[in-house]
């Protein structure tokens, strides 16, 4: 190359470059998210016993605390992002009427909430408000909580659910999609279906914006709405996995007071008392913190329904899994980052577990289990190996994930 060309060569590198940085910085910095959000609504109040309280957080297995009722004052949310700080807890905390500029920061601090339900008329608003926050405070999440799908057309203010949130995340902008939705299911009402067409919705407009989705889920009486058992629970957190959630929210921790909540009955009383609801949680989010990692490495690229009154081998003919005995199941299809396959499988019975036999694309031997004791990939264990093939357990509502080759 002569030297006249390797100059002009090397100019028009520089000119590239620094054209692409300037392209760069101009870019406002998104919000990562760095860990599965394990998390809920209504915090508890920062008194004398607020360590206490957020030991409490932590024992139970929560990765991230959404601030608002119990710190909503300068004061309480500096002591809230300490006490995080202090349990390793990551934190969305109230703005506390502090502008831009003045919003507290810290590395536990993920970023601020803004609203709660909003409708279509207030976006030009929210949109307005997240970018002066993000050009004050770069990285940081505005977060923004949706209707669920049974919102009326008055509550949403557009004709559709999902013209709801597709105008949402395009005229906000938002760095993660949200919402509630709490299914009732309780002798002879059962409208679960419904939470799973709004967990749709939420996959397919995070998968086209390329950001994670997280949504609430119930765990109190309240309304028409029955206390939920352990087994739906989990049955309400692991379909949420299997669309590929990246993050579930308890309704609620700390028990609000009002009339809608007359039973009382969340995680904790409203008085600071444990509920069985408690345990429940420690033990559910426990599994799901050590799939945690695993879980921020995939991307949904399936969903699949098998009813009872539907042929295994049909519903699921284009996935790694060749055979399945009839029985009532949701599955999770995904790509792992590495570029291997993983498949949840959930039992969707709240009331019986399943027994499962399972053939996978590839011999048992190249399937990895990951361990919900753990976090880490093991062998599959057989859980009736006096019988033929490959026997899976699980319990009401549980799900388990696989890891297969690429």
């Amino acid at each position: 190359m002569g030297r006249s060309l390797y100059l002009s060569v090397l100019l028009g590198m520089s000119v590239a470059l620094a054209s692409q940085c300037m392209t760069a910085s101009a870019e406002p910095e998104r919000f990562v998210q760095d860990r599965f959000v394990i998390g809920f609504w209504v915090d508890p109040p920062i008194g004398a016993d607020a360590d206490l309280r957020y030991r409490e957080i932590a024992d139970a297995n929560f990765t991230m605390v959404l601030g608002g009722f119990g710190a909503k004052t300068p004061e309480t949310v500096e002591t809230q992002i300490e006490l995080c700080e202090k349990y390793n807890l990551k934190a969305i905390v109230s703005r506390a009427g502090l502008p831009a500029n003045q919003l507290p920061e810290s590395p536990v601090v993920w970023g601020y909430t803004i609203c709660d339900e909003p409708s279509a008329k207030d976006f030009p608003n929210l949109r307005k408000t997240t970018q002066e926050i993000r050009a004050a405070r770069p990285g940081r999440l505005c977060y923004i909580n949706l209707f669920p799908n049974y919102a009326n057309k008055k509550m949403l203010g557009t004709k559709t659910y999902d013209e709801h949130i597709k105008r949402f995340v395009d005229e906000v902008g938002v760095h993660v999609l949200s919402m509630d939705h709490y299914p009732v299911m309780k002798p002879g009402v059962d409208n679960r279906q419904g939470y799973l067409d709004n967990m749709a919705t939420m996959r397919k407009y995070s998968l086209m914006k390329g950001i994670p989705h997280w949504n609430f889920f119930n765990v109190m009486p309240f309304g028409s709405h029955s206390d939920p058992t352990e087994a739906q629970i989990k049955w309400q957190i692991y379909t949420s996995l299997a669309y590929g959630s990246k993050g579930v929210l308890y309704f609620c921790y700390w028990t609000p007071r009002g009339r809608e909540f007359p039973k009382g009955g969340a995680i904790i009383t409203a008085d600071g008392r444990k509920t069985r609801h408690y345990e429940q949680a420690k033990r559910v989010n426990s599994d799901i913190k050590k799939l945690g990692p695993t879980l921020m490495s995939l991307t949904s690229i399936g969903i699949y329904r098998v009813s009872l009154d539907k042929n295994p081998d049909d519903v699921l003919k284009d996935t790694p899994i060749t055979s399945l005995t009839q029985g009532d199941y949701l599955v999770g299809l995904f790509k792992h980052a590495d570029g291997r396959r993983a498949v949840l499988l959930n039992n969707y019975s709240i009331t019986y577990t399943a027994w499962p036999t399972v053939a996978f694309s590839v011999p048992v031997e190249q399937v990895r289990e990951v361990c919900k004791k753990t976090g880490k990939e093991i062998a599959v264990v057989d859980d009736s190996p006096a019988m033929k093939g490959l026997q899976i357990s699980l319990d009401s509502g549980e799900g388990r994930l696989f890891l297969l080759p690429r």
